[in-house]
C-alpha cells in the first residue's frame, strides 16, 4: 500500500488515500503508523477520500499520533492540499475540501505554497463552556496562574501572552502543557500557544498541541496566537515565528482569517506486507 510523507515547518504527516486502505484507521493503527520504531514515524496521519457532497475536491480526516482525531490542522491541511494538486485530484488553483471543522478553501500560489481561508474564529464555544463573550479566562496549572485567550479556529486554542522573550524561551512546555491541555475548563482538551509580540505585526510563539505535545510548528496554533495578538491591538497580517519557521495569518475585523505557508513532500513509500498484516489484525499494540 502506497503512502507519502510530507512536512511543513518540521510538522510531518503520513498521507494515505482511503480507497487504497484495506482497513479502517483505528486509534491503535494510527499509533502504530506514527511510531518511529514500529511504524513509519510521524506527527500524525492524513486520510484523503472522495467528498460526500458536491463542490468539494476531497474529504480530509486528521489523526494525532496518540490516535485521537483532530478537527483541523493548519500544517496538515496545507500538506493535504498540495498533495491533492500534485497527485492530480484537481488542476485548479482554488478549490474546497471537507474537514471535521467544516469547509477549507485553499488558494495555491506555487508548487510549495498555499493560503487557506479557514473561516471565522469564535471566542465563545462549547470547548470553553464557562467562557464569556470575549473568550478570556484564568486558570491554575503547575502551581501558576495563567491568563489566556480562548479562540475556536476549527479546533480549540488557548493562547497565553508572555511579555518577556527570555521567559517565553525558558518555559518548560512538556511540564506545563499537559495541565493546561487537560484542564477542567476545556471539556474537549485544548491546544496551547505561548506568544509574545516582537513588533506590531510579528509574534514569536511556542506550541503545545493537543494529542501531540510540544511541536516545532502548528498552523492552527499559529492562528490562535495571531488572533489573540490582534485582539490585544496587534496589526494584521501577523507573521508568526515558530521553532520550525514562519507562517502568515491575516485576520479581519470580523475574525475571518487566512493562513499562508509552505508544505513539501519528504518521501514516497510502500507499507511492507508484514506491517499491513499486523495492522489488519485485531487492534495492534
Amino acid at each position: 500500500m502506497r503512502f507519502e510523507k510530507w512536512q511543513a515547518l518540521g510538522n510531518d504527516y503520513i498521507i494515505l488515500e482511503r480507497a487504497q486502505l484495506p482497513f479502517a484507521l483505528t486509534a491503535a493503527r494510527v499509533r502504530r503508523l506514527c511510531d518511529a520504531h514500529l511504524g513509519i514515524g510521524s506527527d500524525g496521519v492524513l486520510e484523503l477520500s472522495e467528498a460526500d457532497a458536491d463542490g468539494f475536491v476531497a474529504r480530509l480526516r486528521i489523526f494525532n499520533p496518540d490516535g485521537s482525531e483532530a478537527e483541523l490542522s493548519g500544517n496538515g491541511a496545507r500538506e493535504a492540499v498540495m498533495y491533492l494538486r500534485r497527485r492530480g485530484w484537481t488542476d485548479r488553483a482554488q478549490f474546497s475540501i471537507q474537514t471535521a471543522a467544516g469547509e477549507i478553501r485553499p488558494t495555491i500560489h506555487d508548487d510549495r505554497t498555499c493560503a487557506l481561508a479557514m473561516g471565522r474564529a469564535r471566542l465563545q464555544s462549547a470547548d470553553f463552556p464557562s467562557g464569556g463573550a470575549d473568550g478570556t479566562g484564568t486558570l491554575e496549572a503547575t502551581g501558576q496562574t495563567w491568563h489566556f485567550q480562548h479562540v475556536q479556529v476549527g479546533n480549540p486554542q488557548c493562547a497565553i501572552h508572555v511579555p518577556d522573550g527570555d521567559a517565553l524561551q525558558a518555559l518548560d512546555l512538556p511540564r506545563i502543557g499537559p495541565g493546561i491541555e487537560r484542564h477542567p475548563l476545556f471539556p474537549n482538551r485544548t491546544n496551547v500557544s505561548f506568544f509574545r509580540a516582537e513588533a506590531a505585526d510579528r509574534i514569536r510563539a511556542r506550541i503545545f498541541e493537543r494529542g501531540v505535545g510540544e511541536t516545532s510548528a502548528s498552523g492552527t496554533g499559529a492562528c490562535g496566537a495571531a488572533i489573540a495578538h490582534v485582539l490585544r491591538g496587534g496589526d494584521s497580517p501577523v507573521t508568526v515565528r515558530l521553532d520550525g519557521g514562519e507562517l502568515a495569518v491575516d485576520v479581519d475585523e470580523s475574525l475571518l482569517f487566512t493562513l499562508t505557508g509552505w508544505a513539501v513532500p519528504v518521501y514516497t513509500g510502500e507499507l511492507a506486507p508484514e506491517l499491513l498484516a499486523d495492522l489488519a489484525g485485531d487492534e495492534p499494540a
